[in-house]
């Protein structure tokens, strides 16, 4: 009989994919996690119609892009639960969301790779967590093409990682500024599709213990990564994204 669950196909360490999985199990979405590593994902994905990661397949729909795997989820679960019904609150949460991830997704992607690329031992372990037995092998034979391809793909240079690094902490102290008065979440007083995608794209540059993407702890990352991450966790965004992790990530509110 055939399986009635959703797909979801990923690569493990994305934050995009992280912030698609978060969703589904917070809203509590029955599905199924395919894990690839990069290069061997294009085929999964290209066979099915997508291009990268996330592809969300949920019977006739394939939603190709995290915040439309989202708004999908959200509808198919009954509505108003990360997108709020209110029209005026809706539109300030796709806002922020819209924003996070245009700006902060892309630039806590370059500089995160930035750090964890030369360590290749550490970037294999992560890219291979939990994907089928034989893709893990093939990744110690692609590693050599797999890293320039990430460099190029993302433009990454010490110059343009040390210019990612400065708008994190621009997006980070847009965060500060509007916890400033108080608030829990970002907007409404409810967690909402906002809260989680500042959260979740944060990830790569707070290790969140809690994340579904296998990034280090902090005590195994790169020694260049540790100060960073140790500061960006101490400001008011910071703290506020891991509470979400620790307080929303493995809830899933009743029907």
């Amino acid at each position: 009989m055939p399986d009635p669950r959703a797909v979801l196909v990923t690569m493990p360490h994305s934050h995009y994919a992280e912030k698609a999985r978060w969703a589904l199990d917070w809203l509590g979405l029955p599905y199924r996690e395919e894990r690839h590593v990069p290069l061997l994902h294009r085929v999964a994905t290209m066979r099915r119609g997508g291009g990268s990661v996330p592809l969300l397949l949920h019977g006739t729909e394939r939603l190709t892009a995290s915040a439309d795997i989202l708004r999908h989820a959200d509808a198919a679960c009954g509505g108003d639960r990360l997108l709020p019904a209110d029209a005026a609150t809706r539109r300030e949460v796709l806002a922020l969301e819209g924003r996070f991830d245009s700006t902060l997704g892309v630039h806590t992607r370059r500089w995160a790779y930035a750090q964890l690329l030369p360590d290749r031992a550490g970037l294999r372990r992560i890219m291979s967590h939990g994907v089928p037995r034989f893709e893990a092998a093939l990744l110690v034979v692609l590693m050599p093409a797999i890293v320039p391809l990430v460099r190029r793909a993302f433009r990454i240079t010490p110059a343009s990682a040390e210019r990612s690094r400065q708008r994190v902490r621009e997006e980070f102290a847009l965060v500060d500024a509007l916890l400033a008065d108080g608030r829990r979440y970002l907007v409404g007083g409810r967690f909402s599709a906002a809260d989680l995608t500042f959260a979740a794209l944060a990830s790569p540059v707070l290790l969140p213990p809690q994340c579904g993407a296998p990034y280090p702890a902090l005590d195994r990352a790169p020694a260049a990564m540790r100060d960073e991450v140790r500061q960006l966790r101490d400001s008011a965004a910071g703290r506020f994204a891991l509470r979400l992790y620790a307080e929303e990530r493995a809830a899933r509110p009743s029907a």
